[in-house]
């Protein structure tokens, strides 16, 4: 288990910096949001429903020091939903400078997004996937761009068959291993973007959340028991304010400025599995990740450079 330290994580700002963090409205997220806010960033909440968010938002505009806390609505389960938050974001925004991929949710029983995605995998991986692409032409108009992904401890039990994470419809469907392969995804794709991006000056780096900030113990898409369950372990867990250290240090701290490339837990760099960096795994994801969402042919350029992978088929 990580301890705690003491690192300093405020910083001083010289102007707004703007900060979108996905799943803002509750958890880790939240807290991010509220204390950035207090540093001095303008903030985009990015949450599934909107009506339900507006007392969050009301609460960490109250603390803001710029009085700039911006709420879309974008359902992370629909890629349709985030085409349209992007254009959003396009058209009341001339850059970015941090992106959070926060949001992620515990699906119980198999659900499939209106894509014909695993629910899962399509909420916690793809479509912060597909945000972020989409967003990448605001994050190279700012001078100190970085993404943060969140991923989870959980991702070395992932069993991760690229054959069957789309559909998972090959055996029984079991929410814990569906969240894990969906965690793994994230870091295989943090560090594959993370090298597309080093010419670019854009940081991107993963980090560790604790389960205060997982969708266990809070899901409506999950059972009594699996709610349960983790809300037993959560009790043994450090508070939100504590655990979303790292989420503020890897926004705002100069210390990891030019940090890139890195799986983070408590402020510190901490080694991922052996399978989250496998780099062939990653762009095999990438070109998979590529077909389902249609980037590829929305930005009418390959994002991935010399692959040397053919497109995997989803099963």
């Amino acid at each position: 288990m990580f301890s705690f330290g003491r690192k300093q994580t405020t910083v001083a700002m010289q102007q707004p910096r703007i900060c979108a963090i996905t799943g803002a409205n509750s958890g880790l997220g939240k807290v991010t949001a509220l204390e950035l806010a207090k540093q001095g960033f303008d903030i985009i909440m990015i949450c599934r429903d909107a009506d339900r968010s507006r007392r969050q938002q009301a609460e960490i505009l109250a603390a803001s020091r710029t009085g700039h806390v911006d709420l879309i609505q974008c359902d992370l389960g629909r890629m349709d939903d985030i085409y349209r938050a992007s254009e959003e974001m396009h058209s009341r925004y001339d850059r970015l400078d941090v992106l959070i991929n926060n949001a992620g949710r515990v699906v119980d029983t198999l659900q499939y997004s209106p894509e014909g995605v695993e629910l899962t995998f399509q909420t916690n991986y793809l479509s912060h996937f597909l945000l972020t692409h989409l967003v990448l032409d605001l994050l190279r108009k700012s001078d100190e761009a970085r993404i943060l992904n969140v991923a989870s401890e959980l991702h070395r039990l992932a069993e991760f068959d690229m054959s069957h994470i789309v559909r998972r419809d090959k055996a029984p469907y079991r929410a814990i291993p569906a969240y894990d392969d969906s965690k793994l995804a994230k870091l295989l794709w943090t560090f594959e973007l993370a090298d597309q991006l080093m010419d670019d000056g854009i940081t991107v780096n993963a980090l560790h959340p604790w389960l205060v900030d997982t969708a266990f113990g809070n899901s409506e898409d999950a059972s009594g028991l699996l709610n349960f369950t983790f809300w037993f372990f959560k009790l043994f867990a450090p508070k939100p304010e504590t655990a979303a250290r790292t989420h503020i240090y890897l926004a705002s701290s100069p210390e990891v400025k030019h940090v890139t490339g890195l799986y983070f837990a408590n402020c510190k760099p901490y080694p991922p599995s052996d399978k989250a960096q496998n780099r062939r795994l990653g762009k095999q994801l990438w070109a998979l990740s590529e077909r389902l969402t249609g980037i590829y042919d929305y930005l009418r350029r390959p994002l991935l450079r010399n692959s040397g992978l053919p497109l995997v088929s989803g099963g």
